[in-house]
């Protein structure tokens, strides 16, 4: 391998959050970004040549829709461009616009220039995919070292590359946009991807839209109002939403309050409603009914039943919740 000059990242380009790392004495360690978070939305805001990247731009996802670019990373690949104001960008130069917020966040934490990257794409993408990926790489200024498969890359994290014996991995990803199922073979340090299958339109997002309907509809039937009507109201909806999912993960029983959500001749109103984890459960059930087919799918593909998986490894902020760990749990039999 060639001397690599200056100093290198790895980065998780996700659909809907990206994060990313570097080695301190030998570890892979999470950068917080210039906000302090240890993950960065792929949202793009573009408005009269001003670029927002991240937190800021999804805050104005919902109330600035023309202006803002969401789920890029499911254009890679494709001829098709995202039109802002009349001017054309390809999926490659939105990519390297969150790519360059990375890169520079890095900088800021390490006081020195990023000039390469390792960058992780799904198991399934394909090669025109892959080389608009390392475009988004080059035009963000950044030398791609190479692509690696996601699936692999969260082995490694996991330092399962260190074992010994041959081992069959199961890695079930559920990020905030998108669904993946892979089934890895590792034996003398390589891995082989031996099947993949997922839902790349099935993600944490989702959820918090089922939260955010429920909490609408319980509120319509209380007032009479409808708030998916007014946009800021939606944008509070939805932060509330996740926060009530991400709660639901330790906790049996969540209060979602949102105080002046909106008024009438009557007056302001509030929301205050309890959701409790067992009616989130029932209200998710589909969504854990079309989790439960990939991993079947991809333990098909790979010609294995439960006994021939020898770990499991889960990926991505939604396989926090319970009932997604039950279902997994279940199907393999192994925790």
């Amino acid at each position: 391998m060639s001397k690599v000059n200056g100093a290198t990242i790895g980065i998780d380009l996700g659909t809907t959050f990206s994060a990313f790392a570097v080695m301190e004495g030998g570890q892979p360690v999470i950068i917080n970004n210039a906000e302090g978070a240890r993950t960065t939305p792929s949202v793009v805001n573009i408005k009269e040549d001003e670029i927002t990247v991240g937190q800021v731009a999804r805050n104005q996802a919902i109330v600035d829709p023309m202006h803002t670019v969401r789920s890029v990373k499911r254009k890679m690949g494709t001829t098709e461009k995202v039109v802002i104001e009349g001017k054309e960008y390809t999926p490659e130069q939105v990519s390297a616009m969150i790519l360059q917020k990375i890169k520079r966040d890095a900088e800021a934490y390490l006081g020195k220039e990023v000039k390469n990257a390792v960058i992780t794409v799904p198991a399934y993408f394909n090669d025109s995919e892959r080389q608009a990926t390392k475009n988004a790489g080059q035009i963000a200024g950044l030398n791609v070292l190479r692509i690696i498969n996601e699936p692999t890359a969260a082995a490694l994290a996991y330092g399962l590359d260190k074992q010994d014996k041959e081992s069959t991995i199961l890695v079930f990803d559920f990020g905030g946009g998108t669904f993946d199922v892979s089934v890895l073979e590792l034996g003398d340090g390589i891995f082989e991807v031996k099947s993949t299958a997922g839902d790349n339109h099935l993600g944490g997002d989702d959820v918090d839209q089922i939260i955010m309907e429920w909490i609408a509809d319980t509120f319509k039937k209380n007032t009479g109002v409808n708030l998916l009507d007014d946009p800021t109201a939606v944008q509070r909806l939805k932060d509330a939403a996740e926060k009530a999912k991400i709660e639901l993960s330790t906790k049996m029983k969540v209060n979602i309050n949102i105080p002046f959500i909106t008024a009438d001749q009557t007056g302001p109103k509030h929301v205050n409603e309890d959701l409790t984890r067992a009616t989130f459960e029932s209200l998710i059930a589909d969504v854990i009914k079309r989790l439960e087919m990939p991993v079947k799918q991809a333990m098909k593909d790979a010609k294995l039943d439960a006994s021939g998986i020898d770990k499991v490894i889960f990926v991505g902020g939604s396989t926090r919740i319970p009932a997604v760990q039950d279902m997994v749990e279940k199907l393999v039999g192994k925790t």
